[in-house]
Order: C-alpha cells, then structure tokens, then sequence
C-alpha cells in the first residue's frame, strides 16, 4: 500500500481541532464578530508581539493585507521603486502596484533562492525607497546584510515571512521578520498555522505602526469620532478569524518543530549517500555516473517546504520520479519568476499602463534557472514521520538519471 502524505488542505494534514471550536463558540455566543469592538483580534496582536518581541503587531484580513500596509508604511511616491525577488507569490508584489509604485527584481542565491545582497545593491537607485525581501520555503534571507544596505541609503526592509513563521536569524536570538522595519506573517490555509485567511505586520517603529492601523481601517482615526485621517482600505481581521489564530498560536512552536524534526532526518538520510560530501549529494545512476543534488542548510529553517537544487538541470525528471513513487513534489515553484510573468505586458488600471510605462523587468538569470529546470521543492508537513522520511530518500536514492 502506497504511504499517505498529510496535506493541508485536509485534516489529517492540519492541527485544527477542538481547541479551534471552542474558540469559534467563544465568539459567536459573544454576539461581536467584528475586532473594532471585540477583544480576539487585539488579544492575538498582543500574543504575537510578545512571540516576536516586537513593539507593534497589526492584524488585518491576509498576508497580503499584511505586506500591502508595509508598502503603505515605507510611503512611497508613485513612480518610486521596491526591490525584490522574483521568486515568490503575487501576492508580494501586488502591493507595491497598488501603491503605483514600481517592483524592480533582483537576483537570488542559486543555493537558496532567497535574495542576493550584492544583486539588490546594484539595483539601488534614486528612486528607490524600499527592499522587500522574502524568506523562501522558510529558509532565512541575508537579512544582515539588507538591513545594512537599507541602512545605508535609508530605506525601509519589509520581511515576508508568509513562509517563515519562526525562522530564526543568524545569530540566534531574533526571529524573522525582526531585522528589518516590518515584517510580515500569513495565516493562510497552506501556511504553518490558519484561520483561513488573515495576516499581521509586526514592527518596533511606533510611526510606522500607526500608518499601517490607520490603513488597514479606512483611515479612521477612532480616537477622533468619525474623523478619517488619511487614505485607507477595510483590511481589518474579524473575531472569528482571531480566535482560531491564537487556538492556532499556542500550537505552533510544536508545529515548526516537528517540521524541522522529521527535516533534518531527511538531510542526514541524503547524506548519507554521498558521505562527506557536505552540501550535496550525489546518487549514483545505473551507468556509474552521478547526479549532485544541493541540500538545504537546515540552521533556522521552518521548513514550509522542502527544496532541493539539481545544478544539472534535472529537478523536472526527480519530481516525476518522486511523483510515480506517490510523493508530493514539483520542479520550480513557479511556472515562470514574476520577472517573466505575462502582466508586465498589460494594462495595470482600466487601459493604463501606469506606473509601468516602459517598464521592463531586468533578466534575473539564477531566478530563470532555478525555476526554469534546478529547483525541485518537495511538500512538508507536521505530521510526517520517519516512515516519510525513509521512503523519500529512499526513492531519490533509486532516481536513475536524465534518459
């Protein structure tokens, strides 16, 4: 019998339970379902402040909501420039269009797929005002080296963590989303914890944070009566959504740990193929030839999901391999990097092509590749256990190769 791989879109893939109905219960008997009167919404906001040991935590309707605030408070002028990574969800980037403000892509680390300080540096320019960076699959950004670049020029760094719930710095002692002036988190379905849809944006900056809630809630000054300050949007959280945020909250130090747990048994099983190899392992095809295989570094890691690079180009044939073998995984992420995505070519409001005219997004070869033919990324989840974990490395050991 073929082993079952949890997912989250179903319940044997998710921690969603009884302590998640009771919160739902909790909330309905109260008759306040909205967080501009309840008390859910405010409490998770506390709760991750404290996890974070951030000054301010803003919760609002998704990551996206979250990340779009942070575009909001870095206040750019239409025209101005956000750099960032080409490998990452729409939702990153839809933002910064939202505020006309102009994405420009900078290349990334072949090994991790995260952002490359030096690419992001040459792209600095005087239209810049903000870097955006994201923690890929969990993985940790070079965020000390795009703090000091952000430093330099004065820029604002807004970390996405959507995939990186308690990934922790190098250094120890900070968790992503910490280092630079906002940081970004996501409860939605796929995500290490849910309520669904819903997000928050944490910052230690008391100006910044006041120009997030502000926009996160029309604008509305509620000290001020019904005075609206500035512009805004309805991006608050509900109290349904908070309460089985925080049901979720309490369960997800358990949740990373397991992930990085049943991780580093994969790591270790891999390695063993290829002893002393280090970074990489090389599985030996029928023919005596090697395929290298790229192993993630596991320091920090929440492990969203599992990537493996293939510096050959073979990421396409592993996935189908792993596939045939019952095994949840896909070659590149993405179908093309957000570089290369058709709406670069098309209107971005009603006929208009504003803020993008004759824009261009640079080529960002190390994204191409990687998407294009050497990333592979393999589904994780909590509830794996060894037995996973063995028929994986089991059936990379058995991957014969490009015909």
């Amino acid at each position: 019998m073929t082993l079952h791989f949890p997912n989250m879109a179903e319940p044997a893939g998710r921690t969603l339970g009884d302590e998640e109905v009771a919160a739902l219960d909790r909330v309905i008997r109260s008759g306040m379902l909205n967080s501009v009167w309840g008390t859910e919404a405010r409490a998770l906001e506390r709760e991750v402040a404290e996890l974070y040991g951030s000054r301010h935590a803003i919760a609002c309707a998704s990551g996206t909501a979250a990340l779009h605030l942070s575009v909001v408070a870095a206040a750019p002028d239409p025209g101005d420039e956000i750099i960032t990574t080409p490998i990452t969800d729409f939702g990153t980037v839809a933002p910064i269009l939202a505020q006309n403000a102009v994405p420009v892509f900078a290349d990334v680390d072949p090994s991790d797929g995260n952002l490359d300080p030096d690419a992001v540096a040459a792209l600095i320019g005087p239209r810049t005002r903000a870097i955006m960076a994201v923690h890929l699959f969990g993985a940790p950004a070079r965020i000390g080296e795009l703090r000091a670049l952000a430093d330099e020029h004065g820029l604002t760094l807004i970390e996405d963590c959507a995939q990186a719930w308690l990934t922790e710095l190098p250094g120890g002692g900070r968790y992503a989303g910490t280092g630079g002036h906002v940081g970004t988190l996501s409860l939605q379905q796929w995500k290490h914890i849910t309520c669904g849809d819903g997000g928050l944006a944490i910052t230690g900056d008391d100006e910044l944070a006041r120009r997030m809630r502000l926009f996160a809630d029309k604008g509305w000054d509620r000290a001020a009566g019904r005075s609206h300050e500035s512009l805004g949007l309805n991006y608050r959280m509900t109290e349904l959504q908070a309460a089985v945020a925080r049901a979720q909250l309490a369960k997800l130090p358990g949740v990373v740990e397991s992930r990085r747990r049943t991780a580093v048994e994969l790591i270790e099983a891999l390695r063993r193929m290829d002893p002393g190899s280090g970074a990489t392992i090389r599985p030996a095809r029928p023919d005596g030839s090697q395929v290298e295989i790229g192993l993630p570094r596991p320091d920090g890691h929440a492990w969203w999901l599992f990537p493996l690079v293939l510096p050959g180009g073979d990421a396409p044939e592993l996935a189908a391999h792993l596939n045939a073998a019952g095994i949840p995984a896909r070659p590149g992420y993405l179908k093309e990097p957000l570089n290369r995505a058709p709406l670069w070519d098309r209107p971005v409001y009603g006929a208009s092509r504003y803020p993008l005219e004759g824009y261009r997004p640079a080529p960002c070869p190390e994204a191409e590749r990687l998407v294009g033919s050497t990333l592979l990324i393999i589904d994780w989840n909590e509830h794996y256990t060894s037995e996973h974990v063995k028929v994986i490395a089991d059936a990379i050991a058995s991957y014969p190769g490009k015909a």
